[in-house]
């Protein structure tokens, strides 16, 4: 295990919200040993006593449940050197020191060249690894050519493109409950599924992220990475193992299986709005372009819906459709695979046969599944829902995925072609939407969305 992790950004809002929390876990259920050391890099004028002030204060606000001794280890294990990541001499005496470091890239994307470039000349330990935050890079061309600055700088295994969606056990447990039960997979094909909806739509607005998100928008900060990660446990073949290859080629072999969109399929098959002034949670939103940071010109969209479909033996005929929206009236996160009706229903009975429904909620974490049984009046058709509770996990998803970096584990990131291949697949809709060839609508905040899109 590598015993040192370099944060480069480790004074942002990923770092206090994710990875310390995440760090606590791992040191409350022993993981971490005395051993490991935490250096924090940044562009704030801070020393080591600043940096661990403010990680304890981040920890007891985003970490109160683990224990404090716990907190206290990681901040004690911390130190801080002020860096600029695009001064190769600054970051080369960051990562110096004996033996292999893990170095963490929590900063925005358009940044990840210049760091790897200036990581290229730091003589990295041998065993280093470096860990980049989704999205890896901002369109297809710049995801190839921060491949090749990483390939020239470590081997691709120990390139940890992470998404932390990957290591959520709710998640997992869609290949999980697919892959371990008999009565399901043989009818997980398009011969019994009509559709599969993948949906993280959230009641928070944009929360003093436009720093971010402003560049990003719905597609690419959720659909082209979290969502299109979903669509591939969903609909790939059964891998031979979960270790690292296997799994990562099966996935691989959905995102080429995409039917490429043309112009009038993004048309017909896409949409795209941003969420004007509402109220949510008893209180007034602003419109997205008042909010503070935010380029109108930019025509960022906060809600975005894709129609794809693939071509392979499995899902001929079958509809993926994924959405992500910010600001609406509930939070709905779900996996939902809607099974085709039954060819004939039996003469005597009254009433209509409902869908039957698989759902997977990501958060909260649950599972159900909607039948149609006999309910109280005899031959009448009713609803029944069959609900399992599932297990809080062991470890938050950012533990799970430091815990993989630091053990040299890379089934749960992206290989390199994989990020390229998910880039291909959305770059129609990003050259359409660019075109304004799909209108941007609006929907207001606390809403259920654009009113044609409402599912």
């Amino acid at each position: 295990m590598i015993e040192r992790l370099v944060i480069f950004g480790a004074t942002g809002d990923l770092t206090a919200r994710y990875l310390l929390p995440g760090l606590a876990a791992l040191r409350a259920a022993g993981h971490l040993g005395e051993g490991f050391r935490l250096i924090g890099a940044g562009r704030h004028d801070w020393d080591t006593g600043e940096f661990r002030r403010w990680a304890a204060d981040q920890l007891t606000r985003h970490a109160e449940k683990l224990p404090l001794s716990a907190r206290e280890a990681v901040v004690a294990a911390s130190q801080y050197r002020r860096t600029d990541v695009m001064d190769p001499a600054g970051v080369a005496a960051v990562v110096a020191g004996h033996g292999p470091v893990a170095a963490y890239l929590a900063l925005p994307p358009a940044v990840f060249p210049a760091a790897v470039s200036a990581l290229s000349g730091a003589d990295l330990p041998p065993g280093s690894r470096i860990v980049l935050e989704k999205p890896f890079g901002e369109d297809l061309d710049s995801a190839v050519e921060l491949n090749c600055l990483l390939a020239d700088l470590v081997p691709e295994q120990a390139v940890f493109r992470v998404d932390h969606f990957l290591a959520m056990t709710t998640v997992q447990n869609v290949l999980g409950t697919r892959l371990a039960n008999r009565m399901l997979e043989p009818v997980w094909n398009a011969a019994h599924i009509a559709e599969v909806d993948i949906t993280w739509d959230e009641s928070l607005a944009l929360e003093g992220r436009a720093g971010y998100y402003d560049g990003a928008g719905a597609l690419k900060d959720m659909v082209q990475n979290h969502l299109l990660q979903l669509l591939c446990l969903v609909a790939m073949e059964p891998p031979i193992s979960l270790g690292e290859r296997d799994l990562r080629d099966r996935k691989l072999d959905v995102l080429r299986s995409v039917r490429p969109l043309t112009d009038a399929d993004v048309v017909r098959r896409t949409r795209r709005a941003r969420y004007t002034a509402g109220r949510l949670d008893g209180r007034d939103v602003p419109a997205y372009t008042g909010e503070a940071g935010v380029d109108v010109t930019r025509r960022t969209e906060t809600f975005a819906e894709v129609e794809l479909e693939l071509d392979n033996w499995r899902w001929a005929g079958t509809i993926f459709r994924l959405r992500s929206g910010k600001a609406l009236r509930r939070d709905r996160k779900e996996v939902a695979v809607h099974f085709r009706p039954v060819p004939h229903l039996p003469l005597g009975h009254s009433g209509e046969a409902g869908p039957n429904v698989l759902r997977f909620g990501l958060d909260p974490e649950d599972l159900t599944l909607d039948l149609t049984g006999i309910g109280a009046s005899a031959h009448t058709f009713a609803p029944l829902t069959l609900t399992a509770r599932i297990d809080p996990p062991d470890l938050p998803a950012y533990g799970r995925l430091l815990l993989d970096v630091l053990d040299g584990k890379a089934a749960l990131s992206i290989r390199g072609d994989e990020a390229e291949e998910a880039w291909r697949v959305l770059t129609p809709v990003l050259s359409a939407w660019a075109k304004d060839l799909v209108p941007l609508d609006e929907y207001p905040a606390g809403s259920d969305g654009p009113e044609e899109l409402t599912r």
